[in-house]
């Protein structure tokens, strides 16, 4: 499944967009904002939570850290991070790949607004060595994403 359903996901909704696909590993933030040489926070990770007895992902940029108190406000509950092996079974992507494209289970989405300090984000592709490029309101309009504000402000380097 994984990249080839973001395929299939891209073909079917937004044919114009591209996936960028590299030799090299893009499998964490660091690593993604190197290859593709662009800052770290332009890096559109996309985590797994389980918030009382559903799953769902949020969408951040790469340099923000979860606020837990913001996240329980937002959900009504504390947030639990899934472990790898949930993330794959739910999303049909590999740790490093994941993003809310082409989701293997029909998952909610929650976009942070941290992504809307940047005109492009790039998310996963569902592979380790795939992204794309993408205006963050694209990106949840495509995925029917609720903007919420989970993340602690980035601190400047």
């Amino acid at each position: 499944m994984s990249l080839q359903s973001v395929r299939a996901f891209f073909a079917a909704k937004a044919p114009e967009i591209a996936i960028i696909e590299l030799a090299t590993s893009t499998a964490t933030v660091a690593l993604a904002a190197e290859a593709h040489g662009v800052e770290p926070g332009q890096i559109a990770k996309t985590l797994a939570f389980r918030v009382g007895e559903r799953e769902l992902l949020v969408v951040a940029r790469g340099d923000a850290r979860l606020d837990n108190r913001k996240l329980k406000e937002a959900f009504g509950s504390k947030a639990k991070m899934l472990d790898a092996e949930t993330v794959v079974a739910l999303t049909g992507h590999p740790v490093g790949g994941v993003c809310p494209f082409g989701l293997a289970t029909p998952l909610p989405v929650y976009c942070d607004r941290s992504l809307l300090d940047y005109a492009v984000v790039l998310p996963a592709a569902g592979a380790i060595h795939s992204a794309v490029r993408i205006c963050p309101r694209r990106m949840a309009e495509l995925v029917g994403a609720e903007w919420v504000d989970v993340c602690q402000a980035p601190v400047p380097a």
